[in-house]
């Protein structure tokens, strides 16, 4: 027999588990794979591992191992137990800007696309039918919706649903979801998730009979309302807030951000209020950063959802329901949606194409590469042409980004190189910024400072009595992650001094400290009417220096007698050797008269 060393708290003999032995490489549900190796584990020769929920990839549980039922043969394999299907998962890295790629038939496209244009292949993804669902279904259960807030909330669609029967979801869909990370929970939570990875529409499920009045109201509401979310938290909301609410007013969701205690569905649910939507992006960031939510349909908010696409989404979702759950559709389609929108158009020329990606293609090669992306040329002359963005590519909304979307398909392996480049050397009279700030940094590092790098948000609360008396200059923001950081800093003093705070907190007392970094503060002379905000505001670069404790840090070498405190000549013997690194001469010094730096 083996050896297995495992420190669960739930493990206990007579147990069936699944079990992992050397050689085995695991897929956790977060991280990277993982092949195990004989190992020792307190000492302990440990031939294998006995597996926890995310371990194996099919949830998120870490608390302990998985204990299988009685039934469970042993020597069956996990994949057979599981009812788990081999498959190959890739994992794509996308730029902040691909709201059309968070999905599976965002990358299909794609794929079709390079496919279309690379290789003459008639490729077409094929998109969910949903011809069968029934437009004329009676309104038996209707729901009204109202939308104060049309800003937040361009578009608002939902269809009612009853007749559900609560529970496990087929192994093929739960297989889906745990192949993207996703633990399956109910059949009607599953399918809302697995049309997310789909089609990139978060959806939302309503328990129809915690809906009050059979009315949703997209609203805010007033600044410190209560709101008990799914994960049990009290949330004092900000006026800011998206809010589904229900006939009365009363919260029952954070708009695309997180759902409520007492409105999502249940064990015994048989009635819902399916919810497809397309929220402003800036609110959705604004109130997930908020309130730290950052869901799944958060983050696809946040990047632009297909506006285009929500009754779509919400057709698909209510037929697999219907297939899954054994529900009928109760209502008629609700679609608020008082401004469509259509297709952005953007001109670009074939020479400014050729241009910016440094090469020949002919007409016909950019007319291929758009037809492929389904960006149809709606107008055209012999220099330029006019192309229809479609709404799910929310980032191309000038040339440039056409050309991005064209040099994709096309590919950089088809930009020649030139075997010989030529560039112009340009020699200044004055040394470059950054040469000035390696020659200060390099003096100051062989002499014992260390660089910090703190932010340029503070409090303003240090400056309520002390430089810059007048407060109009102090530069604030909103800053909904941090109320506490609210200014931008107009003087490097204070983060120099938390710095020092940190690190004496620390037992770290005798510290060398030196920081590049800029200064704001807002010009009280600007006109009101200056359109240029760069005229607003100064901006300044700054080195600023800072010694605490003892000249040098304790070492080996330290004589007997104490080493001397750093004091003012001490920090003034460093400015002036920078000063004559830099070749500066003529310089004179003052003393400085500001509270902010009185001694103690």
């Amino acid at each position: 027999p083996l050896q297995i060393v495992c420190g669960a708290p739930n493990v206990a003999a007579g147990q069936k588990v699944p079990v992992a032995l050397v050689g085995t490489t695991l897929y956790p549900s977060d991280g990277e794979p993982l092949t195990l190796k004989k190992g020792k584990i307190r000492g302990e020769v440990s031939e294998g591992m006995i597996c926890a929920e995310d371990e194996l990839g099919l949830g998120n549980d870490h608390s302990g191992i998985m204990v299988l039922p009685d039934e469970a043969k042993v020597g069956t394999p996990a994949s057979e137990f599981f009812k788990v299907e081999k498959d190959v998962i890739f994992e794509i890295g996308l730029t902040p800007n691909r709201s059309d790629a968070t999905c599976h038939i965002g990358v299909a496209k794609d794929l079709a696309a390079a496919l279309r244009f690379r290789n003459n292949q008639e490729a077409k993804v094929k998109m969910p039918d949903v011809s069968n669902f029934p437009e004329d279904a009676e309104d038996k259960m209707p729901v009204e919706v109202i939308v104060e807030n049309t800003e937040a909330c361009p578009r608002y669609a939902g269809v009612v649903i009853t007749g559900l029967q609560i529970g496990e979801s087929p192994d093929w869909l739960k297989n889906r979801l745990r192949a993207v990370g996703v633990r399956p929970i109910s059949n009607i939570v599953d399918i809302t998730n697995f049309i997310l990875h789909e089609l990139g529409q978060p959806l939302h499920a309503f328990d129809l009979d915690a809906i009050t009045g059979r009315t949703i109201r997209v609203k805010t509401l007033a600044e410190g309302t209560k709101f008990i979310s799914l994960d049990e938290q009290e949330r004092s909301l900000s006026a800011e807030d998206l809010m589904i609410c229900d006939g009365d007013s009363n919260p029952m969701c954070i708009g695309g951000v997180f759902g409520g205690l007492n409105s999502g569905v249940k064990d015994g649910t048989t009635a819902i209020f399916l919810e497809s939507a397309h929220f402003n992006p800036t609110y959705i960031r604004r109130s997930s950063t908020r309130h730290n939510l950052r869901t799944d349909a958060a983050k696809v908010f946040e990047k632009g959802s297909d506006p285009n696409i929500c009754v779509y989404a919400l057709k698909r979702a209510a037929m697999m329901m219907v297939e899954l759950a054994g529900g009928e559709i109760a209502s008629k389609v609700v679609d608020i949606y008082p401004n469509p929108v259509v297709p952005k158009q953007v001109t670009c020329t074939y020479d400014y194409v050729n241009r910016l990606i440094g090469t020949d293609m002919s007409k016909e090669d950019i007319h291929k590469v758009l037809e492929a992306l389904e960006m149809p040329i709606v107008a055209e002359d012999e220099e330029r042409f006019t192309v229809a963005v479609p709404t799910n590519k929310a980032d191309v909304t000038r040339p440039a980004d056409v050309v991005e979307e064209i040099l994709r398909v096309y590919g950089l392996d088809n930009v020649p190189v030139p075997g010989q480049m030529r560039i112009s050397m340009i020699r200044n009279e004055y040394p470059e910024a950054n040469q000035v700030k390696n020659t200060i940094a390099d003096y100051l590092a062989s002499n014992g400072f260390h660089e910090i790098m703190s932010l340029s948000l503070t409090q303003s609360t240090y400056f309520k009595d002390i430089l810059p008396k007048e407060e109009e200059e102090l530069v604030f923001i909103n800053n909904t992650s941090n109320a506490t950081l609210d200014v931008m800093r107009p003087t490097m003093l204070f983060s120099g001094l938390e710095a020092i705070v940190h690190n004496q907190s620390r037992q770290q007392t005798d510290l060398k400290l030196f920081e590049f970094g800029k200064t704001y503060l807002r010009k009280t002379d600007a006109g009101a009417d200056e359109k240029d905000v760069t005229k607003l505001f100064n901006e300044t670069q700054h080195l600023s220096l800072f010694l605490s404790g003892r000249k040098w840090a304790e070492s080996w070498r330290i004589k007997e007698k104490p080493e001397p405190r750093a004091d003012f000549f001490t920090l003034k013997t460093f400015v002036i050797n920078i000063l004559d690194r830099l070749g500066i001469k003529g310089y004179q010094q003052s003393e400085a008269n500001s509270e902010a730096l009185a001694y103690g």
